[in-house]
């Protein structure tokens, strides 16, 4: 796969990601900071390494699946995976900063 075409499924994957909302924070998950990577291999498949905001979270069995079938809902993917890690924990310090505003979490 060319660089630029993984460029341009990194941006869907992006968009779509963006779809996706915490219950707890009405914001979406990646201007929250829970999407730590995002990694396509040469075959198209999406590996996304991604946390929430706690391991009590109450979507924690909904939202990972969620967002891996809306990840591989976008034409061009082929497979898509994700990937929970609590290492490192999340803090409102990795919300960009539009999210900060929005939530008022300063």
């Amino acid at each position: 796969m060319e660089i630029v075409a993984k460029i341009d499924l990194e941006t869907k994957v992006i968009e779509v990601l963006q779809t996706c909302f915490d219950p707890e924070i009405p914001t979406n998950i990646y201007d929250l900071g829970l999407i730590y990577e995002i990694n396509i291999d040469d075959d198209a498949n999406v590996h996304t390494l991604m946390t929430l905001t706690s391991p009590s979270c109450p979507v924690a069995g909904t939202l990972p699946p969620e967002v891996e079938e809306k990840i591989r809902n976008i034409p061009g993917v082929n497979g898509s995976n994700v990937e929970i890690t609590w290492d490192p924990g999340w803090t409102k310090d990795m919300m960009s900063e539009t999210a900060r505003f929005e939530t008022g979490m300063f």
